[in-house]
């Protein structure tokens, strides 16, 4: 046991889906690590794994769409983070509408922002990438909390971390 997992444990963060699109690629994933980084300018940051198909996607995006869920919206976090786009095309089976600069909104998300990518940073396991946001909207009628680690324990990650 590692000195750090009393910690860790405790933490339970908002999940998203994050989806990219590059040279006519499309990729998605189930995410935990993001946060707003900046208040002005304002700024996010999400980290995709780089055993994740998706990041050698993002790493060649020029915007990317980060999608909120509701506890709801299980499903759809189950597609996103138990399924590989290496097996599975993941948009085949979902709703979803090309957004700004030809990046893919998931429809039947909660709430969704696309940012433009203005930096990555490699971190480890994970990249991080900054982004501008550019444009969000959200699904009328869908509100309530957002899906957190504790409601997605139960996905079997399509890749490991």
């Amino acid at each position: 046991m590692r000195s750090t997992d009393a910690f860790m444990k405790r933490l339970n963060p908002d999940m998203c889906v994050v989806t990219a699109v590059a040279d006519g690629e499309r990729a998605g994933c189930l995410v935990g690590f993001w946060a707003q980084c900046s208040i002005e300018p304002l700024r996010l940051t999400v980290w995709i794994s780089k055993a994740n198909r998706t990041c050698r996607v993002a790493r060649r995006a020029e915007r990317l769409v980060v999608h909120l869920l509701t506890p709801e919206q299980h499903g759809l976090a189950a597609l996103f983070g138990g399924e590989t786009g290496d097996r599975t095309d993941k948009f085949a089976g979902v709703d979803w509408r090309e957004g700004p600069g030809g990046s893919v909104v998931l429809t039947g998300a909660a709430a969704w922002t696309v940012g433009l990518v203005e930096q990555r940073i490699d971190t480890g396991d994970h990249v991080a990438h900054v982004l501008a946001p550019e444009r969000s909207g959200e699904r009328p009628g869908v509100g309530g909390r957002l899906l957190r680690l504790e409601d997605a324990l139960d996905i079997e990650p399509g890749h490991p971390a």
